[in-house]
């Protein structure tokens, strides 16, 4: 890029463009922030068009000292790049969502998402630790805003549970980094992703990380701030909500826990693997037996993530690879699935599965991309939702069968529940003649649908342009992990053919 500092400049657009919301009526706030996440969205697609991919770890850095033991200092992997794209093709999507149903307070609205979109940038580009706290926090407070403000009845409820919880576990964090600095002698994240603290402190920074990380993901039994902030969030705040916001718990464990603290992580692998198993199919049943469609797809994204925590934690390149493909598709399939509850919402203002029926009589494009989007949900072949889970299923089976079988079960009841929604609202009877009566999905609506249909078959079909970037930055992780990787069940009864075997294997690959 000869220089141009293209991630302070992703930062910098949609900071001006909130300044300028706020200053501004309505209707010019809403064309300044489609038009600033539009930006951010061609400098996304050239930040990936420029992406040396196999080339050096760390790419696009920049670092400025700002004051003593802090520095501006930010860079891209192929992880964060992978990160940092789904952002910016998610937010013009939810400037979209919000332009007729937002009547009130238009400019700080626009103003909070693109504040919102600044923080997430930063977060996943940040390479300095306490640079990265900030972001990471300061992604509470437009969140807080946008569900305390514009939310449905019971916001502030909803609003005040999100952010205690977030916070709580980010205060043990704040204190393990101060001493991380201190120990290492430095803040910046590649260091210390190659620094080896002691074994016995890895085991409380750990803990300390994950504090923050399982309430971000979320992980059970910390997840119940979730159904109710997406219940009460706009369509909009749901979408980045469940498409960005729940990935950063993903990307802290990437980033922080397994390559800083590999042994803790060997450690604790049984904590994350009982509370995914138990989250799988708990949120399932749970999900199966909702009334509200916002809610049980708030369930639905709680079973997700756990297959993205089993995978990240199995310890191995397909566990890994998987666990990021999980997070990449939930981020489309699930946003796309509240933009398609928001969609007969803004109709019917109800969001009672029992209030619908027979929808693909009178809405039969909004029963086709909707159908598309349960499917990738369930995880069928040929959509994004099958290859994450399937390598990260194929990932935690190297290590354990029981917890691949049980993961599994998740599956199973996935497709039970989202094919028991999809009846009851595109099929069955015409129980409702405002139901009946609804249009189908207009122009605005079918440019916010059709561009996530189209990726999320993308990423079915053909995964590797999305797994080519991370690769190298996966197999060094892989690399860093081995000393420590626990012995799993599969090898223990192959037993001694095991290392020749896989060798046998890799000499083929290569």
């Amino acid at each position: 890029m000869g220089g141009f500092p293209i991630l302070s400049v992703m930062l910098l657009v949609p900071l001006l463009g909130a300044a300028a919301c706020l200053l501004v009526a309505a209707n010019q706030a809403r064309l300044i922030a489609l038009g600033a996440t539009l930006v951010n969205l061609a400098l996304g697609i050239m930040l990936w068009a420029n992406f040396d991919i196999g080339g050096a770890q760390w790419q696009f850095t920049e670092s400025a000292d700002l004051f003593a033991g802090f520095q501006w200092a930010l860079g891209i992997d192929g992880i964060a790049l992978m990160l940092i794209m789904l952002s910016v093709f998610l937010m013009p999507v939810c400037i979209g969502a919000s332009w007729t149903s937002i009547t009130k307070r238009v400019g700080e609205y626009m103003a909070a998402f693109l504040f919102m979109e600044v923080l997430m940038i930063g977060t996943f580009a940040a390479q300095d630790l306490f640079l990265f706290y900030i972001f990471f926090e300061a992604g509470l407070i437009p969140m807080y805003l946008i569900i305390g403000i514009w939310g449905g009845d019971n916001r502030i409820y909803a609003s005040y549970k999100f952010f205690l919880y977030t916070l709580l576990g980010s205060v043990l964090m704040f204190i393990a980094m101060l001493w991380m600095a201190k120990e290492a002698g430095t803040s910046s994240i590649p260091a210390l992703m190659q620094y080896d603290f002691p074994a016995g402190a890895q085991t409380w920074l750990w803990l300390a990380f994950f504090a923050s990380f399982a309430v971000k993901m979320p992980m059970w039994p910390v997840h119940t701030w979730l159904p109710d902030a997406h219940v009460q969030a706009p369509t909009a705040g749901s979408v980045i909500l469940a498409g960005v916001l729940l990935k950063l718990g993903g990307y802290g464990f990437i980033r922080f826990s397994l390559p800083m603290f590999p042994e803790a992580s060997a450690q604790f692998a049984w904590l994350i693997f009982a509370l995914s198993m138990v989250a799988v199919v708990v949120t399932s049943l749970i999900a199966l037996v909702q009334h509200d469609m916002k809610k049980l797809i708030a369930y639905s994204s709680v079973a997700h993530m756990a297959i993205v925590t089993v995978g990240l934690f199995a310890f191995n390149v397909q566990g890994l690879e998987g666990a990021m493909i999980v997070m990449l598709s939930h981020g489309l399939v699930s946003g796309a699935l509240f933009l398609c509850v928001g969609v007969i919402y803004d109709r019917l203002h109800t969001r009672e599965i029992a209030r619908y029926g027979g929808l693909a009589i009178n809405m039969p494009r909004y029963a086709v991309l909707f159908l598309l989007f349960t499917m990738a949900s369930i995880g069928l072949p040929g959509t994004s939702g099958f290859v994450g889970e399937f390598l990260s299923l194929a990932g935690i089976y190297q290590i354990s069968s029981v917890v691949a079988f049980v993961c599994t079960t998740g599956i199973i009841l996935g497709a039970a529940y989202m094919l028991y929604l999809y009846r009851r609202v595109a099929f069955g009877d015409q129980v409702n003649a405002d139901a009946a009566a609804m249009p189908d999905l207009n122009h605005r609506e079918l440019w916010l649908l059709a561009p996530i249909a189209a990726v999320v078959l993308w990423m079915g079909v053909y995964p590797e342009s999305f797994l080519a970037p991370m690769r190298s930055d996966i197999a060094a992780l892989d690399a860093r992990l081995a000393r420590a990787a626990p012995a799993g069940d599969a090898h223990l009864e192959i037993g001694e053919a095991a290392p020749a075997a896989q060798e046998e294997a890799h000499g083929g690959a290569h």
